[in-house]
């Protein structure tokens, strides 16, 4: 049976964690926009959370996150912060919610998403996967196959990212990436030249 076209919404979601370790490491922020199938915003003031951790949790980071993550400001802002992983977990379902009102139907997106899905996927977050389709919209996948089979003129004008690993700034440059490989591999205007 062939495809058919999709037109359910895209939840795009990052998060800055302590690490990348599931057994030990946790979510210290992350930022939300929700498109149509198209890519075009529904909200753009999005969501973003930064999530209360102590200072023992910031000590225990690994050199990388310890240095990146304090010269960003994000580790004094965790310290700052009052949020909860509970209570951001309940925001961010009620943000996903207002604009994709029928669980199971939009899709998790971002680059390297299964990192996102993987850490979104422990409590308190689990509602929030629960609530998405089973499948992801990986950027990282697209940008994968251009790299092998685009022409290098392609790959040239790519949008570069800003390596800010910031929540909000890497996922709308999620979204920005997502848009440019839409328009030169997908578009009837550009498959017709």
């Amino acid at each position: 049976m062939p495809e058919s076209r999709s037109t359910e919404p895209l939840v795009w979601i990052d998060c800055e964690m302590t690490g990348l370790n599931l057994e030990k490491d946790t979510i210290m922020s992350l930022a939300c926009f929700v498109t149509d199938h198209d890519l075009k915003m529904l909200d753009n003031t999005g969501y973003e959370a930064v999530l209360h951790h102590s200072q023992e949790q910031m000590d225990a980071m690994g050199d990388w996150c310890k240095q990146h993550h304090g010269a960003s400001g994000l580790t004094q802002a965790c310290l700052d912060s009052s949020t909860t992983a509970e209570t951001a977990a309940e925001e961010l379902l009620e943000y996903i919610q207002k604009f994709v009102p029928e669980r199971k139907k939009a899709l998790l997106a971002g680059n390297t998403v299964h990192a996102d899905k993987a850490f979104l996927s422990q409590e308190p977050f689990t509602k929030v996967t629960r609530y998405l389709h089973h499948r992801i919209f990986d950027v990282s996948a697209i940008k994968e196959a251009a790299r092998r089979w685009a022409p290098i003129e392609v790959l040239k004008k790519s949008p570069q990212k800003g390596g800010k690993h910031e929540a909000k700034a890497d996922i709308l440059e999620s979204i920005a990436e997502a848009a440019y490989y839409k328009r030169v591999f997908f578009d009837k205007s550009a498959a017709g030249s």
